[in-house]
């Protein structure tokens, strides 16, 4: 494993590729050893775009870098390789950051959303989300925070509180329906209704760092974790993991 301070996770439900985004930068797991990919870079906030290959980050320069810090919104359409600077550079460090159909929303202590990465409008927000999770396909947006989910239908511009829901610390959609949550002590939810309810799974038996969710094309759905020891999987829904390595 890289460097234990770990950001994000994605992983493509297309190649399979398994990407995690650390404090010294962006590195594939689906390689044996893992590889780095693009330049070191502190990538605080982290998330899969529209398309595939797509991703968007944020964070502080790594040494040797020329980039402004706060490195604001930066993408990539090579799949982590290269970097290029969109919006808000020297000005915000997205530390929660996704993708959904109408744009991009960030947490840079305001609630952001910008429909191009270029253009952003602040939106009133009386919570702080611990992570934005997402789906590139939907206008579904879930938060966490400490005193449990908030949930928007319109691409963060209003928000409800999930009366019913658990406090989670971690979400992650796999499909527009198909939500998963883990809980600080690694206790799993999954959600089929856009994380408007939820069912409670298994749990992870370390401590957790980022969390994923994908649907491969034999329509599965696997959770991925990024914990203190390594990365895990779920294959079942969520009740049982293993380690990615013993597979």
């Amino acid at each position: 494993m890289p460097d234990a301070h770990i950001h994000g996770l994605s992983v493509s439900s297309e190649t399979g590729q398994v990407l995690l985004a650390t404090h010294d930068g962006l590195f594939d797991m689906s390689k044996k050893p893992a590889a780095k990919l693009g330049p070191t870079n502190d990538l605080m906030g982290f998330t899969g775009g529209t398309d595939h290959g797509v991703l968007y980050a944020s964070g502080h320069p790594g040494e040797g870098s020329d980039l402004s810090n706060p490195i604001g919104l930066i993408r990539s359409t090579d799949a982590g390789k290269t970097w290029e600077q969109l919006s808000r550079q020297g000005e915000s460090d997205f530390h929660a950051l996704t993708a959904t159909k109408s744009g991009i929303i960030g947490f840079d202590g305001a609630l952001r959303t910008s429909t191009d990465g270029t253009t952003w409008s602040t939106v009133p927000a009386d919570f702080v989300p611990t992570v934005l999770a997402g789906n590139p396909t939907s206008d579904t947006v879930l938060a966490t925070t400490p005193q449990g989910i908030r949930r928007s239908t319109d691409g963060g511009q209003t928000w409800t509180t999930v009366d019913s829901g658990p406090v989670i610390q971690f979400a992650a959609f796999a499909t527009p329906a198909e939500a998963v949550g883990v809980e600080p002590d690694g206790t799993v939810h999954s959600s089929g209704d856009a994380g408007a309810t939820w069912t409670r799974k298994g749990k992870i038996q370390d401590t957790v760092q980022a969390v994923a969710a994908v649907k491969g094309p034999e329509a599965t759905l696997s959770i991925w974790a990024a914990t203190a020891s390594g990365l895990v999987v779920s294959t079942d829904g969520g009740v049982t993991f293993r380690p990615v390595d013993a597979s």
